[in-house]
Parts: C-alpha cells; sequence; structure tokens
C-alpha cells in the first residue's frame, strides 16, 4: 500500500513541476497544471490514510484531488491573466513593466519618470492613468490583495529617502483609494535606497532606482 501510495505522490509532483516549468505553457495552462498535481498529491495522501483499500483509495484520491486542483488553479491564473492583460494594454509604451513573478504575483514597476519627481512624492500626471485603469482592475477582482513598495536613489541620504520612499507608496495608496479600492486591501513599504537595482553612480542608474513596485495577488 505504502508503494503505491508514494508513487502516486511521487507521480503528481513531478508532473506539477514539469508542468509548471513549460515555457510553452500559457500562465492559465501553468496554474491548471500546477493545481493539478498538488491536488493530486494531497488527493493520494488523504484517499491512502482513510480506512481500506490501499492503493486503490489512493490513485482514487489522486484523480479526485487533481481535478480539484486544477479547477483551482485555472480560476486563480483566469483572474490573474486577465488583470496582466489588462495592465499591459494600460501601460503599453510608458516604460512601466508588468510581469508574473515566480510565486504567482502580478507585479508592476513603475519607472521614476513616470511615476514621481525627483523628491517628490505627487503623483504625476502621467501616471494617473495607468493608476486609474489599475484601480478598475482591482474593483473587478475584490479578492485581490496589493502590496506598494517605494524605493529611492542613494542621493540625500538615509534620513530623507525612507520616509520619501514610504510616502510614494502612500500616494500611491491614497490615488487608488480614491478611485474606489479599499485601503484595507493595500499594504505599503518604504525601502528607501536599500535595494537598488542599478548603479547609483550616475544619472541613468540613479533614475532606474527611484521606482515604485506594486504587487497583486490572491487571498488564501
Amino acid at each position: 500500500m505504502k508503494k503505491i501510495m508514494n508513487k502516486s505522490i511521487i507521480a503528481a509532483t513531478v508532473f506539477a513541476l514539469v508542468a509548471s516549468g513549460c515555457a510553452d505553457m500559457s500562465a492559465t495552462q501553468r496554474g491548471t497544471a500546477t493545481g493539478a498535481g498538488v491536488g493530486a498529491g494531497l488527493g493520494a495522501i488523504l484517499g491512502g490514510t482513510t480506512g481500506g483499500g490501499g492503493g486503490s483509495r489512493a490513485a482514487k484520491g489522486a484523480v479526485i484531488g487533481g481535478a480539484a486542483g486544477a479547477l483551482i488553479g485555472n480560476i486563480w491564473s483566469n483572474r490573474m491573466e486577465k488583470q496582466k492583460q489588462a495592465m499591459e494594454q494600460a501601460t503599453q509604451g510608458t516604460g512601466v513593466q508588468v510581469t508574473q513573478t515566480s510565486d504567482n504575483r502580478l507585479k508592476l514597476e513603475i519607472p521614476a519618470d513616470v511615476s514621481f519627481d525627483t523628491g517628490r512624492y505627487d503623483i504625476k500626471s502621467n501616471f494617473r492613468p495607468v493608476l486609474e485603469r489599475f484601480a478598475q482592475t482591482l474593483n473587478e477582482n475584490p479578492g485581490a490583495t496589493v502590496t506598494i513598495i517605494g524605493h529611492t536613489d542613494s542621493v540625500g541620504g538615509e534620513s530623507i529617502n525612507q520616509p520619501l520612499s514610504v510616502n510614494r507608496a502612500a500616494s500611491t495608496r491614497s490615488y487608488l483609494a480614491q478611485r474606489g479600492v479599499s485601503p484595507n486591501r493595500i499594504t505599503i513599504e518604504g525601502r528607501g535606497e536599500r535595494e537598488p537595482i542599478a548603479s547609483n553612480d550616475d544619472a541613468n542608474g540613479r533614475a532606474r532606482n527611484r521606482r515604485v513596485e506594486i504587487y497583486v495577488a490572491e487571498r488564501g
């Protein structure tokens, strides 16, 4: 019984890992495959540990769990993929990067030339249409939560940059709240100059470091 159950679990896990890593799959397909594999593994465990039947119960549990996992993965991916596509359309040509993270969150990286002027935290005019559309997608997906992280370059020192990064994140949250997104869904952080993505030794690098990152996740 243990050997059969272990084989079911191993097979399901391998399926999830291989399927989720296939480059030619869409996000929806990857979510479905991963959900199916995880669900099958859990189903096999439950089936093999509840009553008699041994391997047959484990196998049946894997099938049922796989179907349930696939459904859950597909629903999540469809919502997030729809939001991702909407934001890609809304930010086309703006320099905003819209990506899906390895932990299945939607990420928007907004550079300084779109979001805020140097040393300021009032939202620039060309950032507003992006946030307008973003607020719409959040209102269409009420189960999503948001984390906004502000970053700065190294000019001015940490005593200035840390509160500036927090204020930038807070301004973004306030703008979204004014457009109907509950602030209770939004967490803000300021990381000042601590997480540069480029060198602060030249103007181009400093401009890249002055940014806002927005992450969207589904409630578990």
